[in-house]
């Protein structure tokens, strides 16, 4: 159902500031002012191979180690990339003892909490965490960022310090389901909030997409940050088209 009005931005300062529960879900919008490169599409290619080529368990099976050197590739892309003001102001507003603030981010790039904001719902995982393929040992390389480390794309695969068995990306490959538990924890967090933001996101992949609808559902203000309309711009009490680390900031500001 369409929203019955649209409110300024002035008017959405007020309500986050009324708000008792805040929920924002992030795409990639947010981080491509960042400069977070995209591995999709006619430029996304590396060594000639795609994402889909690269980013499932077959792949992985079949060659961890060139798996392992596109990761690696795109941590290092990585390193020339900071939080902008949008990542930042969502950090400090989540510490405001009066207002709860959960951020659920579609991105893999780690940095919402490189930022400094405590435990997003990364539900497609992070790019510097990594899994043990058979006992699921989680190793966090976060610190590898700070220290701009990142080894050859031609190194061995990482190896389990637990079992010694291949350590993977922790992130969600094509064809893999999300995390139940997480995506339960979002769902849980929609159906709650007083106020939704929606930031740097079409809202066209699922089951991420249904997030903001639930929330609208169960009578959320649903606000999306853009810069241009998506397929929830008609469903959202307001819709600012404008860059998110100008816009974020303001809201919270």
């Amino acid at each position: 159902m369409p929203a019955k009005s649209r409110l300024s931005i002035d008017e959405v300062r007020h309500r986050l500031a009324d708000a008792a529960s805040v929920v924002v879900l992030t795409g990639a919008g947010i981080s491509a002012e960042s400069g977070v490169p995209t591995y999709r599409g006619t430029g996304g290619l590396w060594k000639n191979f795609r994402a889909q080529d690269l980013a499932t368990l077959e792949a992985f099976d079949r060659d961890p180690a060139l798996v392992w050197g596109w990761y690696r590739n795109r941590r290092r892309a990585l390193l020339d990339c900071k939080p902008n003001p949008a990542h930042r102001a969502l950090a400090a507003a989540a510490v405001n003892p009066e207002r709860e603030l959960i951020v659920i981010t579609q991105n893999i790039d780690g940095l919402h909490t490189i930022a400094g904001l405590a435990d997003p719902l990364e539900i497609h995982g992070n790019i510097w965490r990594e899994k043990c393929v058979r006992c699921r040992h989680r190793v966090d390389r976060t610190a590898d960022y700070t220290a701009r480390r990142v080894p050859a794309e031609d190194a061995p695969p990482p190896k389990c310090p637990g079992c010694d068995d291949l350590l993977r990306p922790d992130v969600v490959w094509f064809g893999e389901q999300l995390d139940p538990l997480l995506l339960d924890s979002a769902f849980r967090a929609a159906e709650a909030c007083d106020v939704m933001l929606v930031v740097g996101t079409s809202c066209e992949v699922h089951p991420a997409a249904l997030i903001p609808l639930v929330a609208r559902k169960a009578g959320a203000c649903l606000v999306e940050i853009n810069l241009e309309p998506t397929p929830l711009t008609e469903r959202c009490d307001a819709s600012l088209f404008a860059p998110a680390g100008q816009t974020v900031p303001e809201l919270f500001g």
